[in-house]
């Protein structure tokens, strides 16, 4: 997926036309950049996803979040003026002070009006409010301010961009068009700056981008998934996720890509991994939730085998308009191939609380 926090979408159906008015993501998608970095709005769902894992120079660890949702509301030509609602902006943003022990959490929704919020290829901008992306050729530029804290980081991509999925497509559930298209970045070089309080701490590390745009994805029988992103320190990367269905099963279609040193992507089917939590489980003082926080990941014909841990239980996400989900910075290590291998990733945790549902 990154089926990701499509999450914040089911806060939205009510305000949702017929999706007959948008496409669907269906096979033989003929991507092209840099266009495909920017909006789709003849897809009624789209997102902009950056986090990452950061180590100031003093050694103090630090996750991150950036999110950018575009959800479409109207496609009526009727609507002309700049503050009639085409499409909501949504957008979240958190820091993980893995050392500190506190997660920083905030969140925003916009109309575009004038410029408040939108995605601009001409710009080579996606923004909501003052948080934004701005791309400067290859690289790309973040900033976001919050009253706790402040990102200002630069990312350059050491790799092409990935297509995730089989002939364009990830399918998430049975038929035509129960699927997105979705793009990464899975190795981005960051550095940058973090300000804390007072404190303003030089920062270097990698990030990760997934860009997903969509009509359709889940169906009623499917209640949540977990996701992670895996950067490996021999510079490989994997992109993993279970949905989980009503019955306890996981479902068939669940998926990942490989993608070697040089960039290449393998396409990842349920039968070639297993994702399994070990026991250990934070429950949300929040929401009550309890989520697995200490899963172990193995792909046998890759010859690897890792265990994700966190140093932060307490990375849930609990906003107004979204359901709840868990989205934290993770460590993994172990082996592959006999060789210890470590690494730093993402997780992504859904339906937890209680199980979500987007349109039919």
């Amino acid at each position: 997926m990154k089926s990701k926090p499509a999450c914040i979408v089911a806060a939205l159906l009510l305000l949702q036309p017929l999706t007959a008015q948008y496409r669907t993501a269906l096979p033989a998608y003929r991507y092209e950049f840099p266009r495909d970095h920017f909006n789709h709005p003849d897809f009624q769902t789209e997102w902009w996803y950056y986090t990452g894992n950061l180590k100031s120079a003093d050694g103090r660890r630090f996750g991150f979040e950036l999110t950018f949702f575009r959800q479409a509301v109207s496609r009526d030509p009727a609507k002309a003026t700049a503050w009639d609602v085409h499409d909501l902006y949504v957008a979240h943003l958190a820091l993980s002070d893995l050392d500190g022990g506190k997660f920083y959490y905030a969140e925003r929704t916009n109309r575009s009006g004038p410029g408040i919020a939108a995605v601009n290829e001409s710009l080579g901008r996606i923004w909501n409010g003052n948080w934004q992306i701005q791309l400067h050729g290859n690289d790309q530029e973040l900033k976001a301010v919050d009253e706790h804290f402040q990102l200002n980081l630069t990312m350059h991509p050491e790799k092409p961009p990935v297509i995730h999925g089989e002939n364009g497509v990830s399918q998430k559930a049975d038929g035509p068009g129960r699927a997105s298209h979705y793009i990464s970045f899975t190795r981005l070089a960051t550095s940058g700056s973090v300000d804390l309080g007072n404190k303003k701490m030089e920062v270097g590390g990698t990030s990760w981008m997934d860009h997903e745009f969509f009509t359709h994805q889940l169906e009623s029988s499917q209640t949540g998934w977990d996701w992670l992103s895996l950067q490996l320190d021999d510079h490989t990367e994997v992109m993993l996720f279970h949905i989980r269905r009503k019955d306890g099963s996981i479902d068939p279609h669940s998926a990942g890509t490989y993608v070697d040193a040089q960039g290449k992507a393998t396409h990842l089917r349920s039968n070639d991994f297993t994702l399994e939590p070990v026991g250990e489980k934070w429950t949300s003082p929040h929401t009550g939730a309890a989520y697995p926080i200490h899963w172990s990941i193995a792909i046998p014909k890759l010859g690897i085998a890792l265990e994700a841990r966190t140093l932060l239980a307490s990375q849930e996400l609990t906003g107004k308009l979204a359901p709840n989900y868990w989205e934290g910075a993770i460590l993994l290590s172990r082996h592959r191939d006999q060789q210890s291998v470590t690494g730093v990733g993402y997780l992504e945790m859904t339906g937890y609380g209680h199980p979500f549902q987007l349109a039919p």
